[in-house]
């Protein structure tokens, strides 16, 4: 089975990320969706090998404006966003970000 890769990552600062995918899943993420579900462990708690939570989960809600400063790829599977909050640990693989791209489409939460 051939892996499902993006054709379009277009970071638009202060609105969101497009979205294109090679199976034709197409989003539109807000950049508050995107730094509310960011993927690393500052964020969502590490992990040890159960799957048990090390770390307190930090709370990730943003009343305020949030935009991205920039974004950058990271190889050839996945992307980092810099945002204006200074937050740049989060590491968005192409895998997590099609998760995301379907989730927001169907209006439903990311599994944490």
């Amino acid at each position: 089975m051939e892996a499902i890769t993006p054709t379009t990552l277009h970071l638009k600062k202060a609105e969101g990320l497009e979205l294109a995918f090679s199976d034709g899943t197409e989003a539109m993420l807000p950049l508050r969706y995107l730094r509310k579900y960011c993927p690393c462990a500052g964020c969502q708690g590490e992990r040890d090998l159960l799957g048990r939570t090390q770390l307190p989960i930090v709370s990730t809600h943003y009343d305020g404006p949030v935009t991205a400063l920039s974004g950058e790829l990271v190889g050839n599977y996945a992307m980092r966003v810099v945002w204006s909050d200074g937050h740049v640990a989060g590491i968005y693989t192409f895998a997590y970000l099609y998760e995301l791209a379907q989730q927001h489409n169907r209006g439903e939460a990311p599994a944490r």
